[in-house]
């Protein structure tokens, strides 16, 4: 790439000026280099996929020596845009070389002046109004330069070659077939799929994930640990918008690659699986999809048989697997659960306060909320009410808890009717712990739970203490109930005649 740059200088128009065919031209080609400037820095030159034919060159079903190249856009290595418009055939002619010789397609850059007129009544006002940017196509034995030609293809002709044919196997190329693995990409930047697609890629690559994840790591199938770690990887690009139409096809190429060879691992060493109707479907879905990246044919509609073809692989997988994907989900939640009820004993008698990291027995918890009860600030922020009861009334306790240590705090006590209150800063999908500040002298009590609207379990405070009063005390809300970034939550006390107290509120998930 030329990394030449001169100096530059534009015209000053003033009142009065008297511009000539120079000045005009000028201030074209000052317009004309500051773009090719701009593509020699910020782009790398060579073939712009995803525009048109992306100049794919392809055999003609005649069986001769002449290609077509499809429509598309170049950059040369000194900035010049070759942008062929239309379908070109190109005739090789061996005898024009000394065969066996590898021969190159490129294109190139051209300019031809064009329209010219003169004027009949002044034979000095003349000359050509137009200048036409041409892209030629050649046939070339040297090796291309990128600064000022731009390869499409190659093909090693041999000895007695009688026509040029498409590559049986693109990888590998032989003798009178068409090359492409040469062929240079320009460089861009930004992500031209629409969110729409890339929000479906992304909920595929989860998916797939998943499954791909069970294969490796429980059922110790070692092959999908490549298939995992290329999808993690484009999960990754995906997030930074890196995935676009210029690479989205060779990436899930490599994807197509690793499936093939898991496929190859599971014919052979996995007879209860490949046996089965799912496995046969997988297997067919990849192998359509390694034909159709064959055909190098990078169309919209490729790409929806990549997502579609992809997705139904996944849905196949997941049957095949569904019960022990079941099995292994449903240990999980159940070792999670038990993980977080080992602590509530402890957090219920806990005197420090609830810092915003919580870490106990090897469970560690972080802080999405908290409510401090009677702080105006706090209470609006988290629509704090108590709404219909019979009686209620501030308190400020100065207590001790079960170590003897003494904690003074203000809170407020209610009986009948019920309290409301919003929590915010909450991850869907995952276990809150809510933990209240309360005067265990007022124990043994139950209240009705409602989230969003929705009936959740029951909150049970049993037995009280009237020597060591304070008690933090939880209430676990499954993950199911928690279906926003935000829930709104109503207490109602069922117990009769028993008023229920709330000091500081505290909201936990696993970290």
């Amino acid at each position: 790439m030329s990394d030449e740059i001169k100096a530059f200088s534009r015209l000053n128009f003033f009142t009065g000026f008297q511009t000539t065919a120079d000045d005009w031209n000028q201030l074209v080609a000052y317009d004309v280099e500051k773009h090719k400037l701009h593509n020699r820095i910020f782009h790398a030159p060579g073939v712009v996929t995803g525009q048109m034919g992306s100049l794919k060159v392809s055999a003609r079903g005649r069986a001769d020596m002449s290609v077509e190249i499809a429509p598309g856009i170049a950059t040369d290595g000194q900035g010049n845009e070759l942008i062929l418009t239309e379908p070109t055939i190109k005739t090789i002619v061996p005898t024009d070389y000394k065969l066996p010789q590898t021969v190159y397609l490129v294109l190139k850059y051209a300019e031809d002046l064009t329209d010219y007129v003169s004027y009949k009544a002044n034979l000095e006002y003349k000359g050509h109004r137009r200048v036409a940017e041409e892209v030629k196509v050649e046939a070339i034995i040297t090796e291309p330069d990128l600064e000022r030609e731009v390869e499409i293809a190659r093909i090693h002709l041999s000895k007695g070659v009688k026509r040029i044919i498409d590559a049986k196997d693109p990888r590998e190329p032989g003798a009178n077939e068409i090359d492409r693995r040469y062929i240079p990409f320009a460089g861009s930047v930004g992500c031209t799929l629409t969110p729409a697609i890339v929000l479906e890629l992304s909920e595929l690559v989860g998916s797939s994930r998943d499954v791909y994840a069970h294969m490796f790591h429980q059922l110790k199938i070692l092959p999908a640990s490549d298939v995992l770690h290329a999808l993690i990887n484009l999960d990754m690009m995906i997030r930074v918008r890196m995935v676009d139409w210029r690479n989205i096809f060779d990436l899930y190429s490599l994807i197509f690659e690793l499936q093939l060879g898991l496929i190859r691992d599971i014919d052979a060493n996995y007879p209860q699986f490949s046996s089965k109707k799912e496995f046969a479907s997988f297997k067919k879905h990849v192998e359509l999809l390694v034909s159709m990246h064959e055909e190098r044919a990078y169309t919209p509609e490729y790409l929806k048989n990549v997502i579609g073809y992809q997705r139904k692989s996944t849905e196949n997988l997941m049957k095949l697997f569904a019960t022990k994907l079941a099995k292994g989900k449903k240990k999980a939640k159940k070792e999670e659960a038990l993980s977080i009820d080992s602590i509530l004993d402890i957090i219920k008698i806990r005197r420090d306060d609830f810092e915003e990291t919580l870490e106990l027995n090897g469970i560690k918890l972080k802080r999405v909320d908290v409510i401090d009860v009677l702080k105006k600030r706090s209470e609006s922020d988290h629509k704090f009410k108590i709404v219909g009861a019979r009686d209620k009334y501030r308190t400020r306790q100065k207590l001790k808890y079960p170590d003897g240590v003494i904690v003074e705090d203000i809170g407020m006590a209610f009986e009948g009717g019920h309290c409301e209150f919003e929590i915010l800063n909450t991850v869907p999908n995952k276990d809150l712990v809510m933990v209240m500040r309360m005067d265990y002298v007022h124990g043994d009590w139950e209240a009705e739970v409602e989230v969003n609207g929705k009936k959740a379990s029951n909150w049970i405070c049993e037995g009280d203490d009237r020597k060591f009063r304070w008690r933090n005390w939880p209430y676990k809300l499954g993950a199911e109930s928690v279906t926003d970034t935000f829930l709104s939550v109503k207490v109602t006390p069922i117990t009769a005649d028993r008023d229920v107290n709330m000091f500081k509120i505290w909201f936990y998930q696993p970290a």
